[in-house]
């Protein structure tokens, strides 16, 4: 696409025939944009496609716009959204924001969308608290962090989101809401079609509810209709679906003998209808009067204002935010809240000097030219074209500095050992040379592993070929849970009997952590689902997990089962109960010279760090991140010999407290580990200098290490079990082949800069 094109976009949100606001919103300002786009020739202006947001179980009867429906409780909805927009011929996303609009605690489930986006967000936000809660502090603040830029139509909205949320003032665009271009002149006509003709018309226009502020026009026009008899009050618009719901029409109602009451019932006229823009714009000429006699300060956009301002009328209003900015400069009146004497005089003052009342309409009308929908079009096309070519950029420039601190062309992932290490069972443990050794059968932590790398491929190569082998080691999970305890038997025979019915506590946090990653990384919703049985039935059993190592694995698993179910408080408890009994693990035994767990460093040691880091992020506590760097530097200082390269702890006598250090045989199982954990810490650090280490340990593979032999044999496409200080051990078993292809499918994913988090 040349440089200068218009961006394609996609926009979320409600859209009609639903029933609301910000639906009539989003269908204006996607057929603005698409005009926009038309009017500079280099787009044919054909629908924006719309991703729909649906309210409970209500069936809308959508234009061929609308590409993907989402309900807003059903989670898996949002990601389905984002898969269809990763895959469509889009550039940009335009997001209307309301919290009512998405599931979840203040509309979280929207990011199980937007977590998933990879394309630049544009966010238009309709609601921005001064005195949010907590919860809703966090939303948004999240949603502002993940949007290339923020949309807001009032300068008071910029304002309260720089100081409130503290969002960069660059990131914030103002744009006006948008209103029809309709022009200005007699308002008879128009009161013809109404039955109106020859009287003052004063209109309100709004779902109807007690924010309206209904009552004070009422007893204000009361006081009004002795000087002004042939006044007419319509009040336009039917009940708010919510209140009506819960009390059906007794507001209405309330309004409605109020009226009797004061016994202006012959001025009032209540035209309980849901109407479409043209209806609206039609009573807006009929009117000589706009009143919004809301109650609430905080609102900071109001669509009928606006509509009423650039119709121009003489707009009556209580001082709202939005109010407050539109209404400047004679373009309007403002009232205190609940003043019924103040919007008495103003109505009367309106009503009575005609040639005031027309120089506050012309004021209004020549303001209401800069927000009509073709401007605000433009507007929003530039807004989203620069957040396309800064997004581009700096995706392009983190891809370029992964590339740069990496700076190697990485071998394409083979999976040809893997297949032939397996069968319609499983995986199995051992290799001579190349060869498949049956004698040995299988076990659970092979087949987790193998879970991981299947799908990690599925995701990152859309590889077909995959899915028969995942489905395999999946099963071979299945079958190995003891459904009476929930964890998981380990070792089985090459007859398929089972020579333990309870595997060791390493077996059972792989199975968990690889269960995780699979719920959260699943190629479709059926292996998700029965991942997700086996992850819930099996988290029991972490009460009986002993060791700090399986500890790690399992809040591996953890993070990822919350990716797909933050709302999961138990399982939240279970992250933040290992995470608290790691760290004081390490406050138990580590020191200033000895900052490790235990008083020696044996096998798999960067999972450690890597839950500490991830657990940190999780839950929020900057000193298990601290720590968790802290302590992968150390592990980093202790393994790397004077020539620069990696040199792993051997297995033979391992490194211990008082110094002894072994240095072969290194085992293929630590780089991966050490990769798995520099990309936490890049992610919670943004530090190239993890980049740098990463690398240095994919190296270890490939030649640069402690002998200078290559750890991979590329005829097998396996990778030897270990090197010793005669060379490398030449069987080629399950455990090295999976640490081999984890370790370059991690490489892969950060160097292509599709790594979506931080495990």
């Amino acid at each position: 696409m040349p440089e200068n094109a218009t961006p394609r976009i996609a926009m979320i949100g409600s859209y009609v025939p639903r029933r609301c606001g910000i639906a009539t919103f989003t269908r204006d300002v996607a057929a603005a944009v698409a005009g926009a786009c038309q009017r500079s020739g280099q787009r044919d202006g054909h629908p924006v496609p719309i991703v729909a947001m649906n309210d409970r179980d209500h069936e809308y009867q959508y234009g061929p716009e609308v590409v993907v429906e989402v309900h807003q409780q059903r989670r898996e909805e949002y990601r389905n959204a984002a898969d269809v927009l990763n895959t469509a011929r889009i550039d940009a996303v335009s997001l209307q924001h309301e919290y009512g609009l998405f599931g979840g605690d203040c509309g979280e489930y929207l990011f199980e969308l937007l977590d998933r986006l990879r394309r630049p967000l544009v966010s238009t936000l309709h609601s921005i608290l001064s005195e949010p809660t907590p919860k809703q502090r966090e939303v948004l603040s999240r949603l502002c962090e993940q949007s290339s830029a923020v949309v807001v139509m009032a300068n008071r909205a910029r304002m309260i989101l720089t100081e409130v949320y503290d969002v960069p003032t660059d990131r914030i665009r103002l744009i006006p809401h948008g209103v029809p271009d309709v022009p200005f002149g007699d308002t008879e006509p128009w009161k013809e079609r109404f039955g109106l003709s020859g009287r003052t018309m004063i209109l309100t226009f709004g779902l109807l509810g007690p924010g309206k502020g209904i009552e004070t026009s009422l007893e204000a026009l009361s006081r009004v209709v002795e000087a002004h008899p042939d006044v007419a009050y319509v009040i336009l618009g039917v009940t708010h679906p919510s209140i009506k719901r819960e009390s059906g029409e007794l507001y209405r109602l309330s309004l409605e003998r109020k009226a009797v009451e004061l016994g202006i019932q012959k001025n009032v006229l209540f035209h309980n209808r849901y109407v479409t823009n043209e209806d609206l714009y039609e009573y807006l000429q009929a009117a000589d009067i706009y009143t919004t006699p809301y109650r609430a300060k905080e609102q900071i956009t109001s669509g009928t204002l606006a509509y009423a301002v650039a119709a121009g009328k003489a707009v009556i209003s209580t001082p709202y935010w939005h109010a407050q900015e539109l209404l400047i400069n004679g373009r309007g009146r403002l009232v205190e809240f609940d003043d019924v004497d103040g919007f008495a005089k103003c109505f009367n003052e309106l009503l009575s000097d005609e040639a005031e009342r027309n120089k506050v309409c012309k004021a209004a009308y020549e303001f209401g030219r800069s927000m009509i929908w073709p401007r605000v079009g433009e507007e929003y096309v530039k807004v989203i074209e620069r957040a396309k070519h800064e997004f581009a950029d700096a995706a392009r420039e983190q891809v370029a500095q992964r590339k740069l601190l990496m700076r190697m062309s990485l071998p394409e992932p083979r999976f040809d050992h893997l297949f032939a290490m397996s069968d319609d069972t499983g995986m199995l443990q051992h290799a001579v040379y190349a060869t498949p050794d049956r004698s040995h059968g299988y076990c659970t932590d092979d087949n987790a592993r193998a879970l991981i790398v299947t799908a990690m491929g599925c995701e990152l190569f859309q590889s077909d070929e995959l899915l028969p082998y995942l489905r395999t080691y999946l099963s071979f999970l299945h079958f190995a849970q003891n459904s009476a305890t929930g964890r998981f038997r380990n070792f089985m025979s090459y007859d398929r009997r089972w020579l333990e019915e309870d595997g060791s506590d390493d077996s059972q946090s792989r199975a968990i952590w690889a269960l995780g990653y699979l719920i959260s990384h699943a190629p479709d919703e059926a292996a998700r689902r029965l991942a997700t049985d086996l992850f819930r039935s099996s988290v029991a059993a972490l009460e009986t997990v002993q060791w700090t190592r399986s500890w790690s694995m399992s809040i591996l698993g953890l993070h990822y089962y919350l990716r797909q179910f933050p709302e999961d408080a138990s399982m939240r408890g279970h992250q933040a109960r290992l995470a608290e009994k790691l760290m004081a693990e390490f406050s138990k035994v580590a020191s200033d010279d000895w900052p490790w767990i235990a008083d020696s460093v044996t096998y798999d040691n960067g999972r450690l760090p890597q839950a500490l880091i991830i657990a940190g992020l999780t839950l929020d506590r900057g000193e298990m991140v601290d720590l968790g760097l802290h302590v992968l530097r150390w592990l980093f200082e202790v393994q790397t010999a004077s020539q620069g390269h990696l040199s792993i702890i051997g297995n033979k006598g391992w490194l211990t407290r008082d110094g002894e250090r072994s240095r072969f045989d290194q085992q293929s199982l630590e780089p991966a580990a050490l990769i798995g954990a520099c990309k936490a810490a890049f992610r919670a650090s943004g530090d190239g200098k993890w980049l740098s280490e990463m690398r240095r340990c994919f190296e270890w593979y490939v030649g640069r290490n402690d002998l200078g032999l290559s750890m991979v044999d590329f005829k097998s496409r396996g990778c030897f079990d270990g090197l010793t200080e005669a060379g490398v051990n030449e069987n080629q078993g399950a455990e090295s082949v999976l640490s081999w292809l984890l370790s370059l499918l991690i490489m892969h994913e950060m160097q292509t800069g599709d790594a979506p988090d931080v495990g």
